[in-house]
Protein backbone atom coordinates (compact mmCIF):
# COMPACT_ATOMS: atom_id res chain seq x y z
CA UNK A 1 0.00 0.00 0.00
CA UNK A 2 3.01 2.28 0.47
CA UNK A 3 3.50 2.28 -3.30
CA UNK A 4 -0.12 3.29 -3.86
CA UNK A 5 0.21 6.09 -1.32
CA UNK A 6 3.41 7.34 -2.95
CA UNK A 7 1.79 7.33 -6.40
CA UNK A 8 -1.26 9.19 -5.09
CA UNK A 9 0.99 11.86 -3.61
CA UNK A 10 2.98 12.07 -6.84
CA UNK A 11 -0.22 12.47 -8.86
CA UNK A 12 -1.33 15.22 -6.49
CA UNK A 13 1.95 17.10 -6.97
CA UNK A 14 1.62 16.88 -10.75
CA UNK A 15 -2.00 18.04 -10.71
CA UNK A 16 -1.06 21.10 -8.64
CA UNK A 17 1.57 22.29 -11.11
CA UNK A 18 0.74 25.21 -13.39
CA UNK A 19 2.39 27.49 -15.88
CA UNK A 20 1.99 31.17 -15.02
CA UNK A 21 -0.84 32.69 -17.05
CA UNK A 22 0.39 36.23 -16.32
CA UNK A 23 2.89 35.76 -19.17
CA UNK A 24 1.66 36.42 -22.74
CA UNK A 25 3.22 33.18 -23.97
CA UNK A 26 4.95 30.13 -22.55
CA UNK A 27 8.12 31.23 -24.33
CA UNK A 28 8.03 34.52 -22.39
CA UNK A 29 7.79 32.57 -19.15
CA UNK A 30 10.62 30.22 -20.09
CA UNK A 31 12.85 33.19 -20.85
CA UNK A 32 11.90 34.98 -17.61
CA UNK A 33 12.73 31.87 -15.62
CA UNK A 34 16.12 31.60 -17.30
CA UNK A 35 15.37 28.27 -18.95
CA UNK A 36 16.56 29.29 -22.43
CA UNK A 37 20.23 29.89 -23.11
CA UNK A 38 20.32 29.07 -26.82
CA UNK A 39 17.75 27.85 -29.31
CA UNK A 40 16.82 27.58 -32.94
CA UNK A 41 14.57 30.40 -34.20
CA UNK A 42 12.93 31.92 -31.07
CA UNK A 43 9.99 33.43 -32.97
CA UNK A 44 9.16 30.13 -34.62
CA UNK A 45 9.53 28.30 -31.33
CA UNK A 46 7.24 30.74 -29.55
CA UNK A 47 4.56 30.21 -32.19
CA UNK A 48 5.11 26.44 -32.07
CA UNK A 49 4.58 26.37 -28.30
CA UNK A 50 1.34 28.34 -28.62
CA UNK A 51 0.03 26.21 -31.46
CA UNK A 52 -1.40 22.72 -31.82
CA UNK A 53 0.05 19.93 -29.65
CA UNK A 54 3.31 18.49 -30.96
CA UNK A 55 5.81 15.89 -29.76
CA UNK A 56 9.13 16.82 -28.15
CA UNK A 57 11.84 14.94 -26.28
CA UNK A 58 14.87 15.02 -24.06
CA UNK A 59 17.44 12.27 -23.72
CA UNK A 60 19.01 10.97 -20.51
CA UNK A 61 22.02 8.67 -20.67
CA UNK A 62 22.41 5.94 -18.04
CA UNK A 63 26.01 6.77 -17.10
CA UNK A 64 25.05 6.49 -13.41
CA UNK A 65 22.24 4.74 -11.50
CA UNK A 66 20.45 8.03 -10.84
CA UNK A 67 19.64 11.37 -12.41
CA UNK A 68 21.04 14.54 -10.81
CA UNK A 69 20.21 18.24 -10.49
CA UNK A 70 21.30 19.05 -14.03
CA UNK A 71 18.75 16.52 -15.28
CA UNK A 72 16.10 18.06 -13.03
CA UNK A 73 16.28 21.27 -15.10
CA UNK A 74 15.33 19.24 -18.17
CA UNK A 75 12.56 17.36 -16.39
CA UNK A 76 10.97 20.61 -15.25
CA UNK A 77 11.20 22.07 -18.76
CA UNK A 78 9.61 18.90 -20.18
CA UNK A 79 6.82 19.21 -17.61
CA UNK A 80 6.16 22.86 -18.49
CA UNK A 81 5.73 21.93 -22.14
CA UNK A 82 3.47 19.05 -21.15
CA UNK A 83 1.32 21.43 -19.08
CA UNK A 84 0.91 23.47 -22.27
CA UNK A 85 -0.64 20.41 -23.93
CA UNK A 86 2.36 19.10 -25.87
CA UNK A 87 3.40 15.45 -25.94
CA UNK A 88 6.63 14.47 -24.12
CA UNK A 89 8.96 11.63 -24.96
CA UNK A 90 11.44 10.62 -22.28
CA UNK A 91 14.39 8.94 -23.98
CA UNK A 92 16.75 6.89 -21.83
CA UNK A 93 19.76 5.95 -23.91
CA UNK A 94 20.36 2.24 -23.75
CA UNK A 95 22.76 2.56 -26.69
CA UNK A 96 24.33 5.98 -26.11
CA UNK A 97 24.75 5.00 -22.47
CA UNK A 98 27.07 2.23 -23.63
CA UNK A 99 29.33 4.92 -25.12
CA UNK A 100 28.86 8.17 -23.17
CA UNK A 101 29.05 11.67 -24.56
CA UNK A 102 32.55 13.15 -24.62
CA UNK A 103 33.61 14.87 -21.44
CA UNK A 104 35.91 17.90 -21.83
CA UNK A 105 38.74 16.28 -19.87
CA UNK A 106 39.04 12.51 -20.29
CA UNK A 107 37.57 9.38 -21.83
CA UNK A 108 34.68 7.77 -19.96
CA UNK A 109 34.98 4.32 -18.48
CA UNK A 110 32.65 2.03 -20.41
CA UNK A 111 30.12 0.16 -18.30
CA UNK A 112 29.06 -3.40 -19.09
CA UNK A 113 25.74 -4.09 -20.81
CA UNK A 114 23.98 -5.51 -17.74
CA UNK A 115 24.89 -2.46 -15.67
CA UNK A 116 23.64 -0.09 -18.37
CA UNK A 117 20.41 -2.07 -18.76
CA UNK A 118 19.80 -1.86 -15.01
CA UNK A 119 20.46 1.87 -15.02
CA UNK A 120 18.09 2.33 -17.97
CA UNK A 121 15.28 0.86 -15.86
CA UNK A 122 16.17 3.06 -12.89
CA UNK A 123 16.27 6.25 -14.94
CA UNK A 124 13.03 5.45 -16.75
CA UNK A 125 11.33 5.11 -13.37
CA UNK A 126 12.74 8.47 -12.28
CA UNK A 127 11.71 10.26 -15.48
CA UNK A 128 8.16 8.94 -15.20
CA UNK A 129 7.81 10.48 -11.72
CA UNK A 130 8.13 14.02 -13.04
CA UNK A 131 5.80 13.78 -16.04
CA UNK A 132 2.15 12.86 -16.09
CA UNK A 133 1.16 9.51 -17.54
CA UNK A 134 -2.50 10.53 -17.75
CA UNK A 135 -4.68 12.70 -19.96
CA UNK A 136 -4.47 13.38 -23.68
CA UNK A 137 -0.69 13.87 -23.73
CA UNK A 138 0.83 11.26 -21.38
CA UNK A 139 4.58 10.80 -21.28
CA UNK A 140 5.98 7.98 -23.38
CA UNK A 141 9.31 6.37 -22.53
CA UNK A 142 11.62 5.24 -25.32
CA UNK A 143 15.03 3.52 -25.44
CA UNK A 144 17.36 4.26 -28.35
CA UNK A 145 18.74 0.72 -28.17
CA UNK A 146 15.49 -0.33 -29.85
CA UNK A 147 16.48 1.29 -33.15
CA UNK A 148 20.28 1.21 -32.98
CA UNK A 149 20.67 -2.50 -32.08
CA UNK A 150 19.04 -3.80 -35.31
CA UNK A 151 21.04 -1.60 -37.69
CA UNK A 152 24.34 -2.93 -39.06
CA UNK A 153 27.55 -0.88 -38.99
CA UNK A 154 27.60 -0.74 -42.80
CA UNK A 155 23.98 0.38 -42.98
CA UNK A 156 24.58 3.00 -40.28
CA UNK A 157 27.60 4.44 -42.10
CA UNK A 158 25.81 4.46 -45.47
CA UNK A 159 22.44 5.82 -44.37
CA UNK A 160 23.41 8.10 -41.47
CA UNK A 161 27.17 8.67 -41.37
CA UNK A 162 27.33 10.01 -44.91
CA UNK A 163 25.31 13.09 -43.87
CA UNK A 164 27.91 14.22 -41.30
CA UNK A 165 30.94 16.29 -42.22
CA UNK A 166 34.09 15.66 -40.20
CA UNK A 167 35.08 19.31 -40.31
CA UNK A 168 31.81 20.31 -38.65
CA UNK A 169 32.10 17.53 -36.10
CA UNK A 170 35.60 18.66 -35.13
CA UNK A 171 34.27 22.11 -34.26
CA UNK A 172 31.89 20.84 -31.57
CA UNK A 173 33.00 22.22 -28.20
CA UNK A 174 33.48 18.92 -26.38
CA UNK A 175 35.34 17.38 -29.32
CA UNK A 176 37.57 20.42 -29.79
CA UNK A 177 38.43 20.47 -26.08
CA UNK A 178 39.43 16.81 -26.14
CA UNK A 179 41.47 17.14 -29.33
CA UNK A 180 43.52 19.85 -27.63
CA UNK A 181 44.08 17.73 -24.51
CA UNK A 182 46.77 15.15 -23.81
CA UNK A 183 44.05 12.49 -23.58
CA UNK A 184 42.76 13.03 -27.10
CA UNK A 185 39.44 11.45 -28.11
CA UNK A 186 38.53 7.97 -29.28
CA UNK A 187 36.50 7.29 -32.40
CA UNK A 188 33.84 5.84 -30.06
CA UNK A 189 33.18 9.11 -28.27
CA UNK A 190 33.75 11.14 -31.43
CA UNK A 191 30.81 9.25 -32.96
CA UNK A 192 28.44 10.09 -30.10
CA UNK A 193 26.98 13.14 -31.88
CA UNK A 194 26.09 10.97 -34.87
CA UNK A 195 24.12 8.61 -32.63
CA UNK A 196 22.28 11.47 -30.95
CA UNK A 197 21.43 12.99 -34.31
CA UNK A 198 20.12 9.59 -35.41
CA UNK A 199 17.90 9.48 -32.30
CA UNK A 200 16.20 12.72 -33.29
CA UNK A 201 15.71 11.48 -36.85
CA UNK A 202 14.11 8.24 -35.65
CA UNK A 203 11.80 10.09 -33.25
CA UNK A 204 10.88 12.53 -36.02
CA UNK A 205 10.00 9.63 -38.31
CA UNK A 206 8.13 7.49 -35.78
CA UNK A 207 6.50 10.12 -33.53
CA UNK A 208 6.62 13.31 -35.63
CA UNK A 209 8.89 14.72 -32.92
CA UNK A 210 9.66 18.39 -33.62
CA UNK A 211 11.75 19.58 -30.68
CA UNK A 212 14.64 18.38 -28.54
CA UNK A 213 15.73 19.96 -25.28
CA UNK A 214 19.03 19.61 -23.46
CA UNK A 215 21.77 21.48 -21.67
CA UNK A 216 23.55 24.19 -23.61
CA UNK A 217 26.77 22.16 -23.30
CA UNK A 218 25.00 19.63 -25.52
CA UNK A 219 24.20 22.16 -28.22
CA UNK A 220 26.45 20.51 -30.80
CA UNK A 221 24.68 17.20 -30.24
CA UNK A 222 21.24 18.84 -30.36
CA UNK A 223 21.92 20.54 -33.68
CA UNK A 224 23.36 17.34 -35.15
CA UNK A 225 19.78 16.08 -35.03
CA UNK A 226 18.15 19.18 -36.50
CA UNK A 227 20.73 19.21 -39.31
CA UNK A 228 20.23 15.52 -40.02
CA UNK A 229 16.45 15.88 -40.23
CA UNK A 230 16.87 18.80 -42.62
CA UNK A 231 19.24 16.84 -44.86
CA UNK A 232 17.39 13.52 -44.86
CA UNK A 233 13.75 14.58 -44.60
CA UNK A 234 13.89 18.15 -45.89
CA UNK A 235 11.99 19.25 -42.77
CA UNK A 236 12.54 21.70 -39.95
CA UNK A 237 13.09 20.59 -36.36
CA UNK A 238 14.02 22.63 -33.34
CA UNK A 239 16.18 22.61 -30.23
CA UNK A 240 16.31 24.45 -26.91
CA UNK A 241 19.50 24.53 -24.86
CA UNK A 242 19.05 25.37 -21.20
CA UNK A 243 21.81 27.27 -19.39
CA UNK A 244 24.33 25.48 -17.24
CA UNK A 245 23.36 26.50 -13.73
CA UNK A 246 26.18 28.15 -11.81
CA UNK A 247 26.42 29.91 -8.48
CA UNK A 248 26.87 33.65 -8.21
CA UNK A 249 30.58 33.10 -7.56
CA UNK A 250 30.91 31.23 -10.85
CA UNK A 251 31.25 27.74 -9.39
CA UNK A 252 29.29 24.83 -10.81
CA UNK A 253 25.87 24.37 -9.25
CA UNK A 254 24.76 20.98 -8.03
CA UNK A 255 27.95 19.93 -6.29
CA UNK A 256 28.19 19.58 -2.53
CA UNK A 257 31.70 19.06 -1.17
CA UNK A 258 32.65 17.45 -4.47
CA UNK A 259 29.66 15.12 -4.60
CA UNK A 260 26.81 15.38 -7.10
CA UNK A 261 23.32 15.99 -5.73
CA UNK A 262 21.48 12.89 -6.96
CA UNK A 263 17.71 12.47 -7.19
CA UNK A 264 17.81 8.93 -5.78
CA UNK A 265 17.23 9.05 -1.99
CA UNK A 266 19.67 6.16 -1.53
CA UNK A 267 22.44 8.24 -3.08
CA UNK A 268 21.49 11.59 -1.55
CA UNK A 269 19.15 11.46 1.44
CA UNK A 270 16.09 13.74 1.53
CA UNK A 271 17.61 15.46 4.58
CA UNK A 272 20.87 16.22 2.78
CA UNK A 273 18.91 17.22 -0.31
CA UNK A 274 16.80 19.64 1.77
CA UNK A 275 19.88 21.12 3.44
CA UNK A 276 21.51 21.70 0.06
CA UNK A 277 18.64 23.94 -1.02
CA UNK A 278 18.32 25.58 2.37
CA UNK A 279 21.94 26.67 2.16
CA UNK A 280 21.59 28.54 -1.13
CA UNK A 281 23.09 32.03 -1.06
CA UNK A 282 20.89 35.12 -1.10
CA UNK A 283 22.44 36.04 -4.45
CA UNK A 284 21.29 32.73 -5.98
CA UNK A 285 18.02 31.83 -4.32
CA UNK A 286 15.64 33.82 -6.54
CA UNK A 287 17.11 32.34 -9.70
CA UNK A 288 16.70 28.90 -8.12
CA UNK A 289 13.03 29.59 -7.38
CA UNK A 290 12.49 30.59 -11.00
CA UNK A 291 14.12 27.48 -12.47
CA UNK A 292 13.29 24.73 -10.00
CA UNK A 293 9.80 25.55 -8.71
CA UNK A 294 6.33 26.13 -10.10
CA UNK A 295 5.75 29.21 -7.93
CA UNK A 296 4.18 32.10 -9.84
CA UNK A 297 5.99 35.27 -10.84
CA UNK A 298 4.08 37.21 -8.18
CA UNK A 299 5.13 34.76 -5.45
CA UNK A 300 8.76 34.81 -6.52
CA UNK A 301 8.82 38.61 -6.69
CA UNK A 302 7.52 38.70 -3.10
CA UNK A 303 10.37 36.42 -2.01
CA UNK A 304 12.76 38.68 -3.88
CA UNK A 305 11.50 41.56 -1.73
CA UNK A 306 11.94 39.51 1.44
CA UNK A 307 15.52 38.61 0.49
CA UNK A 308 16.30 42.31 0.05
CA UNK A 309 14.50 43.55 3.17
CA UNK A 310 14.64 40.64 5.63
CA UNK A 311 17.46 38.33 4.53
CA UNK A 312 18.00 37.03 8.08
CA UNK A 313 14.64 35.23 7.92
CA UNK A 314 15.80 33.15 4.93
CA UNK A 315 12.18 32.84 3.85
CA UNK A 316 13.10 32.29 0.21
CA UNK A 317 15.57 29.52 1.04
CA UNK A 318 13.04 27.76 3.27
CA UNK A 319 10.38 27.84 0.57
CA UNK A 320 12.86 26.71 -2.08
CA UNK A 321 14.01 23.77 0.04
CA UNK A 322 10.43 22.75 0.78
CA UNK A 323 9.25 22.98 -2.82
CA UNK A 324 12.12 21.13 -4.47
CA UNK A 325 12.40 18.44 -1.80
CA UNK A 326 8.66 17.79 -2.05
CA UNK A 327 8.92 17.73 -5.86
CA UNK A 328 11.70 15.13 -5.84
CA UNK A 329 11.04 13.10 -2.68
CA UNK A 330 7.44 13.88 -1.71
CA UNK A 331 5.80 16.01 0.93
CA UNK A 332 6.31 13.54 3.78
CA UNK A 333 10.06 13.39 3.19
CA UNK A 334 10.24 17.18 2.94
CA UNK A 335 8.39 17.56 6.24
CA UNK A 336 10.65 14.98 7.90
CA UNK A 337 13.68 17.00 6.81
CA UNK A 338 12.14 20.18 8.21
CA UNK A 339 11.31 18.45 11.49
CA UNK A 340 14.85 17.09 11.73
CA UNK A 341 16.36 20.53 11.18
CA UNK A 342 14.20 21.98 13.92
CA UNK A 343 14.79 19.11 16.36
CA UNK A 344 18.56 19.29 16.02
CA UNK A 345 18.49 22.81 17.40
CA UNK A 346 16.10 22.12 20.26
CA UNK A 347 12.87 23.11 18.52
CA UNK A 348 11.41 19.64 18.22
CA UNK A 349 11.54 16.10 19.55
CA UNK A 350 14.61 14.21 18.37
CA UNK A 351 13.09 10.94 19.56
CA UNK A 352 10.23 11.36 17.08
CA UNK A 353 12.56 11.30 14.07
CA UNK A 354 12.80 8.04 12.16
CA UNK A 355 16.15 6.27 12.11
CA UNK A 356 16.88 6.96 8.43
CA UNK A 357 16.30 10.72 8.75
CA UNK A 358 18.27 10.97 11.98
CA UNK A 359 21.12 8.94 10.51
CA UNK A 360 21.20 11.19 7.46
CA UNK A 361 21.29 14.29 9.65
CA UNK A 362 24.20 12.92 11.68
CA UNK A 363 26.14 12.22 8.48
CA UNK A 364 26.05 15.96 7.75
CA UNK A 365 27.53 16.82 11.16
CA UNK A 366 31.01 16.46 12.61
CA UNK A 367 30.93 13.32 14.67
CA UNK A 368 32.55 10.81 16.92
CA UNK A 369 32.04 7.11 17.58
CA UNK A 370 30.51 6.33 20.93
CA UNK A 371 27.95 4.30 22.80
CA UNK A 372 26.65 3.42 26.22
CA UNK A 373 29.20 4.44 28.86
CA UNK A 374 31.08 6.93 26.63
CA UNK A 375 32.19 10.03 28.54
CA UNK A 376 30.45 13.14 27.25
CA UNK A 377 33.56 15.27 27.82
CA UNK A 378 35.67 12.93 25.69
CA UNK A 379 33.01 12.85 22.97
CA UNK A 380 33.11 16.65 22.82
CA UNK A 381 36.85 16.46 22.19
CA UNK A 382 36.60 13.61 19.67
CA UNK A 383 33.89 15.43 17.73
CA UNK A 384 35.92 18.62 17.58
CA UNK A 385 33.51 20.77 19.60
CA UNK A 386 36.30 21.59 22.08
CA UNK A 387 40.08 21.32 21.99
CA UNK A 388 40.74 19.61 25.31
CA UNK A 389 39.12 17.70 28.16
CA UNK A 390 39.63 20.72 30.38
CA UNK A 391 37.67 22.91 27.98
CA UNK A 392 34.98 20.23 27.73
CA UNK A 393 34.55 20.07 31.50
CA UNK A 394 34.36 23.85 31.76
CA UNK A 395 31.70 23.98 29.05
CA UNK A 396 29.65 21.35 30.93
CA UNK A 397 30.08 23.16 34.24
CA UNK A 398 28.86 26.39 32.65
CA UNK A 399 25.66 24.66 31.49
CA UNK A 400 26.45 24.94 27.80
CA UNK A 401 26.48 21.27 26.75
CA UNK A 402 23.46 19.20 25.72
CA UNK A 403 22.84 15.59 24.77
CA UNK A 404 19.71 15.18 22.67
CA UNK A 405 18.73 18.73 23.68
CA UNK A 406 18.91 17.89 27.41
CA UNK A 407 21.44 19.83 29.43
CA UNK A 408 24.37 17.81 30.77
CA UNK A 409 24.56 18.36 34.52
CA UNK A 410 27.89 16.86 35.61
CA UNK A 411 31.41 16.98 34.24
CA UNK A 412 31.82 13.21 34.47
CA UNK A 413 28.55 12.41 32.68
CA UNK A 414 28.44 9.37 30.42
CA UNK A 415 25.95 8.26 27.79
CA UNK A 416 23.25 5.98 29.12
CA UNK A 417 21.46 3.40 27.01
CA UNK A 418 18.41 5.65 27.05
CA UNK A 419 20.50 8.43 25.44
CA UNK A 420 20.98 6.37 22.28
CA UNK A 421 18.15 7.20 19.89
CA UNK A 422 17.11 4.10 17.95
CA UNK A 423 19.77 2.36 20.00
CA UNK A 424 22.57 3.99 17.97
CA UNK A 425 22.55 7.78 17.77
CA UNK A 426 22.97 10.82 20.00
CA UNK A 427 23.23 14.53 19.26
CA UNK A 428 25.78 16.69 21.10
CA UNK A 429 25.28 20.42 21.22
CA UNK A 430 27.54 23.10 22.60
CA UNK A 431 25.80 26.41 23.04
CA UNK A 432 22.93 27.22 20.72
CA UNK A 433 24.22 26.21 17.30
CA UNK A 434 27.34 24.02 17.45
CA UNK A 435 26.35 20.40 16.82
CA UNK A 436 27.97 17.01 16.46
CA UNK A 437 26.67 13.48 16.08
CA UNK A 438 27.49 10.36 18.01
CA UNK A 439 27.06 7.03 16.29
CA UNK A 440 27.39 3.71 18.09
CA UNK A 441 29.51 1.74 15.66
CA UNK A 442 28.34 -1.90 15.35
Amino acid sequence: MAGVSDQNERDGILRAQRNDESFPTLWDELEWRGLVHVSTDPEVLSELLEGDPFTYYCGFDPTAPSLHLGNLVQLILLRRLQLKGHRPLGLVGGSTGLIGDPRPTAERTLNDRDTVADWVNRLQAQVSRFLSGEGENPVRLVNNLDWTAPISAIEFLREIGKHFRVGTMLKKDAVAARLNSEEGISYTEFSYQVLQGYDFLELFRNYDCRLQTGGSDQWGNLTSGTDLIRKVEGASAHAIGTPLITNSDGTKFGKSEGNAIWLDPEMCSPYRFYQFWLNQADADVIDRLKVFTFLSRAEIEEYERLVAEEPFRRAAQKRLALEVTALVHGGAAAQAAIDASAALFGQGDLASLDAATLGSAIEELPGAPGGEGSAVAQLLVDAGLVKSLGEARRAIAQGGVYVNNRQVGTEDAVLAATDLLHGRFAILRRGKKTLAGVRDMP
